[in-house]
Parts: structure tokens; C-alpha cells; sequence
């Protein structure tokens, strides 16, 4: 008889799940280390970002610290009360001396910096620039300290986008803004914060923290070019640099009270600019210049379509500023519209729209009714579909390392849910709520290729449309209102779809500009009690919570052209300003 050892089913099972158990927990045990190792790298990144804006800022106080010591007599109050044609004036003409005004503003910046938060850090090379600035004295804007955007390209330094995995990745040269700006004579001095990813109104990111409203700390200073808004607002930058995809120049001009332009896309380079996703083409983004009246812009505009810029860029048709254009005064005929039938705009808005209208009417100038065509489709179908026509699948890839900031949680927060959520909820929330609803579809993207050629046809088509409705009118320029008064914070991530009478001008690529022209009343918030808005849901009562509590703060106005008319929209936006302005005294 063949001896055999006994078989034992359940000595071996426990061998087998000791082995396993033990696997388990050294997977376990693994993917906390990684884990831990990751939010530590990730938390180190944010150290070095804010250490070297500490490291900035403080050696930036101390050159200001010596430079006061050795010139008592820096008049300073006058130097921040000149507008940018009459410093340039005086600069050219050697009654101010560069280094006067460049020091005079950097203390000034970082005041106001301390206040507000709108600063990423300083650009220290400019102290080294300022000794060599006399070789262009000839510039338009020779000896005037700058500030440009978070993302706009200078050599050896991030352009984060707010967004933690863009730390860490200097530009090995200059935008060609910047390069054209240095060429001109101008100092870029200061880098402004953004919200997280730019595709957001709001300026609060991860990494440098919430940017704040200059006229009520309690208010955002809206974005993305908030720290632009915030800084110039403030009177820390005479003249900064924004770009906007969907009114992120005229938002925080609009909540800061300041003047700003988003000129036709193409007109100014965008070469060296950064943004939250690349590639996009339905809605267009534009670089543009900010600053507290509408001849700084001007001036602004006139140094850089320059050949220089030209020449750097050959993308950029080369079309000088019209100057003629600009300062003509012949009379306009001038559409206008206070309510575009998607967000009803709150009372200050519609009171700053018709009183600019009555002094138009009074200077002679035409006013003739004009309406948006299909201005519900426009959006759902062209704007939101076109923006995220990927389905956001970019934006949250570039979200993936490090937290999502309080602000666009609760834009983003949808954009994670399946494809069949998103149909469903849409499905579910159109009796009730069908603004809601499309939006919720609509953010799903285009869904393939084929669809995506047939959105940008649909594009065409409908810029044609407008441009027919337009010459119908027999319009010069367009009036409308403009996003205000500053939110409250956390609004603006709830509120990402109402943005109709900002991201229609990108869709349609026409040059807006936006003008102060009031400041909210105690009236405009008694009256805002009774708001109840277009479609009275959700979104209508967060807008009637966001923009509470304002009084005191800027109104202002959107001036439109056509494409390419850019010096237009300028002359349209400076007859509202002196407008407003005598009739103030």
C-alpha cells in the first residue's frame, strides 16, 4: 500500500490568504506612501511659489526703502496722479525722471498689494532694465512701469495659470507683448493672479490665494485678469495687461471701476500668452490692455501695432492704430439693448445703461433699439458646447494635481459626472428649470469630430447673422450693459453660464470695451429686493445674492464695433467717458 501525506484544504487556504492579506496591505501600505509623497511634493511646489513671491516682494521693499532715503524730494501723490499721456509727457520731457516713477509706483504696488493680494510677484529685473531704459527714449511709453497677467510670458519666470503642475516651468524668453512693451520703453515691474485654470471670474487659485475687490474688501475683483483689475483699481499700475476668453478684461474692469479692452482676437500677438486650454477655437480669447481711462488704452494700443510687433509676429495683420478714427467727432448711430432676454441685468446695471444713453442722445448722437439674435441658442449650442467641446476633459487634466480652489468647485463639480448623468439630469431638470437643463447638456462638448466641424459652421453662420442685423440697424457701434456690480465671494463658480453679454463679443470676435460711469445707489438696492430675473430659477436668485451689498461700488458700460474696427470701439468708449464725465461737473 502507497503511503501519502494527509491532504489539507484549510493549512493551505490560510497560507494563501496570509499571503494575499500580507500583498494587500503592502499595496495598501504603498499607495499611501505615494499618495503622501505626491501631496508633499505638491505642497512643496506651493512653498517655493510663495517663498519666491515673499523673497520679491520683501527685496523689492527694501530698494524702495533706499531709493526714498537718498531722494526725499520724489513727489509721489503727483506722480500717481498723472494719467499715462501726461506722464509720458513729462517723461519725454525730462521733468520726471524714469527711476521717479518707477519707484514711485513699486511702493505704491506693494501697498496696495498688502491690501488686496493682487500680486504673484515682482519682476526684480526690472530694477536692472530701469538702469538701461534711456536707450529707448523714443518709445511711446519710455520710463512707464507695467504690470502684466500671471500668464503672459517673461523669460525665466512661471506662467502657472494658477494651476499647481505649471509651477516649476519658467518661459525661456519673453512673450511678444512683453518684448514689444521693453522695445517701446515701458517696464514690466509686477505679475497680477488669476483664478485657477483662467476659464473662471474669479482671482483665486491654490497656490497665492484670493485676489479682493479695491472698493469693498468684502467683494471679489473679478477675473480672470483680476489682479490686473484689483492692482490698477487700487492705484498701483498706471497700465497692466489682461486677456479675455469670455469677459476676463471687462469683468474685473467692470468690478473695479477701471477702463479695459478686448480688441478683435488677432489684432494684438498672443505668442508666448498662456491659457487654461489650448487648442479651443470656437469662443476666442484676446490680449488687451487695462488702465483708469480709456486715452491710456489708446496710447497703449498705438505703441504696440508697431512694426516691431509685426515683424515678431507675422500672424498679426499689420494694421497701425488709426489715429484719425480715433479722434474723430462725428456723430454715431448707436444700437443699444438693456436686457438680451438670458440674464436680466440687475437695476444699477440698466440705470448706468440709460442715463449713458440720454447723454448720447443729448450730444447728437442716434440711438436706434437693437436685440441679439437668438441669443439663447448662441449660447447653449455655440458658447458653452464650443468652450468645453471636449467636454471639459482638458480643464480637469489640468486640475489633477492639487486641490481645486473654493471658487471653481462648484463649476467644475459637473464636469466630472458621466456623459449619461449629465443627459439624464438635463432630461429631469427641463420643466422646471430649462436654462439649467440646456447648460447641464450643453457642457457635455460636441461629442465627436464631425460635430465639432458642424458647431464652428454654425459659428460662421451665425456671425453672419449678426453682422446682417447689424447693417440692417445701420449701426456704428453697439451699447449694452456689463456684468456688475462686483460679487459677492463664491458667486462666480455658481454662476459660470450667465455671462451672456460678455461671451457673445468673443464668440463673434467684435473689440468691447468696457467704461465706468456710475456707482451703485441706495435706490439700485432697494430696487434689487424686488428682482426676480428672465427665468426665475436658480440662477437668477444666486445673481440677486451675488451682487447684494454693493453700494458705493463702479457701474459700468460695454461699448462694441465690428471686427477690426478696434480704434472705433476706443473713440465710442471715450465719447461715454467725457460724457459722463462733464456731466458730473
Amino acid at each position: 500500500m502507497e503511503n501519502t501525506k494527509p491532504f489539507l484544504p484549510g493549512a493551505e487556504l490560510l497560507n494563501w490568504t496570509a499571503v494575499l492579506t500580507a500583498a494587500a496591505c503592502g499595496m495598501g501600505a504603498l499607495v499611501l506612501v505615494v499618495k503622501r509623497f505626491s501631496h508633499q511634493k505638491v505642497q512643496n511646489k506651493i512653498l517655493n511659489a510663495r517663498n519666491r513671491r515673499a523673497e520679491s516682494l520683501q527685496r523689492a521693499e527694501r530698494a524702495v526703502s533706499q531709493y526714498k532715503d537718498t531722494h526725499p524730494g520724489t513727489d509721489t501723490p503727483l506722480i500717481l496722479s498723472l494719467s499715462l499721456p501726461e506722464l509720458t509727457k513729462q517723461l519725454k520731457q525730462g521733468s520726471l525722471s524714469p527711476e521717479e516713477v518707477f519707484y514711485s509706483y513699486m511702493e505704491k504696488a506693494l501697498d496696495v498689494n498688502k491690501r488686496l493680494n493682487c500680486c504673484t510677484e515682482v519682476l526684480l529685473e526690472s530694477f536692472d532694465q530701469l538702469k538701461t531704459v534711456d536707450s529707448s527714449k523714443d518709445g511711446l511709453l519710455y520710463g512707464v512701469p507695467v504690470s502684466i497677467k500671471d500668464n503672459f510670458g517673461y523669460k525665466d519666470h512661471d506662467s502657472s495659470c494658477g494651476l499647481i503642475g505649471r509651477l516649476d516651468q519658467p518661459a525661456s524668453k519673453d512673450s511678444v507683448l512683453v518684448e514689444v512693451l521693453k522695445r517701446q520703453g515701458a517696464v514690466p515691474f509686477v505679475k497680477t493672479n488669476v483664478p485657477q485654470g483662467l476659464l473662471n471670474y474669479d482671482c483665486s487659485n491654490p497656490i497665492y490665494g484670493q485676489t479682493l475687490n479695491p472698493h469693498n474688501l468684502q467683494k471679489t475683483s473679478g477675473g480672470s485678469s483680476g489682479g490686473e483689475g484689483a492692482l490698477i483699481g487700487g492705484g498701483g499700475s498706471i497700465l497692466g495687461f489682461g486677456s479675455d476668453i469670455g469677459g476676463s478684461i471687462r469683468i474685473p474692469s467692470s468690478f473695479c471701476g477701471i477702463c479695459g479692452i478686448k480688441p478683435t482676437s488677432g489684432r494684438l500677438s498672443s505668442q508666448g500668452i498662456s491659457c487654461g486650454v489650448r487648442g479651443q477655437k470656437s469662443v476666442l480669447s484676446a490680449p488687451g490692455p487695462m488702465a483708469r481711462d480709456v486715452d491710456s488704452l489708446a496710447l497703449c494700443m498705438q505703441a504696440l501695432l508697431c512694426d516691431h510687433m509685426f515683424s515678431l509676429d507675422p500672424t498679426v495683420p499689420p494694421m497701425p492704430f488709426n489715429l484719425q478714427v480715433y479722434q474723430s467727432s462725428r456723430p454715431l448711430r448707436i444700437g443699444y439693448y438693456e436686457n438680451d432676454n438670458y440674464l436680466q441685468p440687475s437695476p444699477s446695471m440698466v440705470r448706468g445703461l440709460r442715463e449713458v444713453k440720454a447723454l448720447l442722445e443729448r450730444a447728437g448722437h442716434t440711438l436706434v433699439p437693437y436685440f441679439p439674435p437668438k441669443i439663447t441658442f448662441a449660447m447653449q449650442e455655440l458658447i458653452i458646447k464650443g468652450a468645453l467641446a471636449d467636454g471639459a476633459d482638458t480643464l480637469l487634466s489640468n486640475l489633477k494635481e492639487g486641490p481645486v480652489d473654493p471658487c471653481l468647485a462648484p463649476q467644475v463639480l459637473p464636469y466630472y459626472l458621466p456623459h449619461s448623468v449629465k443627459k439624464l439630469l438635463s432630461i429631469l431638470l427641463k420643466p422646471l428649470y430649462p436654462r439649467i437643463a440646456e447648460s447641464i447638456g450643453a457642457i457635455s462638448g460636441v461629442g465627436s469630430v464631425a460635430n465639432l466641424w458642424k458647431q464652428h459652421s454654425s459659428i460662421e453662420d451665425y456671425i453672419q447673422e449678426t453682422i446682417a442685423e447689424w447693417r440692417r440697424c445701420e449701426m456704428d457701434v453697439l451699447l449694452c450693459p456689463m456684468l456688475g456690480p462686483a460679487y459677492n465671494f463664491l458667486y462666480c463658480g455658481k454662476l459660470t453660464s450667465v455671462l451672456s453679454n460678455t461671451m457673445l463679443y468673443n464668440l463673434l470676435n467684435f473689440p468691447t470695451g468696457v467704461v465706468p460711469v456710475s456707482t451703485v445707489t441706495a435706490e439700485d438696492e432697494e430696487e434689487l429686493k424686488h428682482y426676480k430675473g428672465n427665468f426665475r430659477d436658480l440662477w437668477d436668485k444666486l445673481f440677486k445674492q451675488a451682487v447684494a451689498g454693493a453700494e458705493g461700488l463702479p457701474v459700468a458700460v460695454q461699448c462694441i464695433a465690428l471686427p477690426w474696427q478696434d480704434e472705433l470701439c476706443l473713440r465710442f468708449m471715450r465719447e461715454v467717458e467725457e460724457l459722463v464725465k462733464q456731466n458730473r461737473k
